[in-house]
């Protein structure tokens, strides 16, 4: 009888959970409307700029004639040649695209998956790989080594004029 006198009736099972439900679906609401405006805003990088994706490696002189230099990163090597020139080479197989690491001992890409094997230059020794090895743009400025990740360059066969000099 108290309650009826504040004018505040019982609140049923029934009455609980419809309201319930509806804080629940409230609050789902406002979450799908936060999650929509989040994806929909746009990103907090600035422009591109013309050196994105290009990795500075290094200078010049901290590659050895004849060695090899893994960039996880950038998924290359970076091949010094023993004549003094530079190759970035990609490190995904030709054949089907897996990972090809570099193997010292016998100076040759081995690719684990199905024995396609490449040599220094990134050219087939041993198939199934249909092609070479693609390479990625390399440039020298000021005695820095710069590799442009963002473009593969799919070749036929190992060329001299691939090769950049210092």
């Amino acid at each position: 009888m108290a309650m009826e006198q504040l004018g505040t009736a019982p609140v049923t099972r029934r009455g609980f959970l419809s309201r319930l439900w509806l804080v629940v679906g409230g609050a789902a609401v406002l979450e799908f409307l936060w999650i929509s405006a989040e994806f929909l805003r746009p990103g907090k990088e600035g422009p591109a700029t013309p050196d994105a994706g290009v990795l500075a490696v290094g200078p010049v002189e901290d590659f050895e004639p004849g060695t090899v230099t893994a960039f996880p990163k950038g998924k290359f090597y970076l091949v010094r040649l023993e004549d003094g020139g530079f190759l970035a080479l990609h490190r995904e197989c030709t054949h089907l695209g897996c990972t090809v690491p570099w193997i010292e001992e016998e100076h040759r890409f081995l690719c684990p998956c199905h024995a396609s094997a490449f040599d220094v230059t990134g050219n087939v020794i041993s198939l199934p790989a249909p092609r070479p090895l693609d390479l990625l743009p390399i440039r020298i400025e000021n005695h820095v080594v710069k590799v442009d990740t963002r473009k593969r360059i799919r070749r036929q066969a190992f060329e001299a004029g691939q090769v950049t000099r210092a």
